[in-house]
């Protein structure tokens, strides 16, 4: 299923999906470039990390979704007013 407009989701929607499956998501990048991400916030997708004593956490950014990148296998981000598309 394919959504052009992200206000038929919304943010809880997109990311109510994420955390169950992966989803390709269109957007523009900051150099204006457009890409299309195989992504997911499904844990059984992403590795484990042991937290290191004394890490730094960033404070959560709400224009911004960070996601795991399930071609790169890495984490990925991009900001919600920058989404073309997704597509479930």
């Amino acid at each position: 299923m394919k959504y052009n407009n992200l206000d038929e989701l919304g943010r809880e929607g997109v990311r109510r999906i994420l955390r169950t499956s992966v989803i390709d998501v269109t957007f523009v990048k900051a150099d204006g470039s457009e890409r299309v991400m195989k992504c997911t916030l499904d844990e059984q997708f992403i590795p484990q990390v042991e937290k290191k004593e004394g890490a730094k956490t960033k404070t959560p950014n709400p224009e911004v979704c960070a996601v795991w990148d399930m071609e790169n296998q890495a984490w990925r981000s991009f900001r919600w007013d920058s989404v073309k598309g997704i597509t479930i």
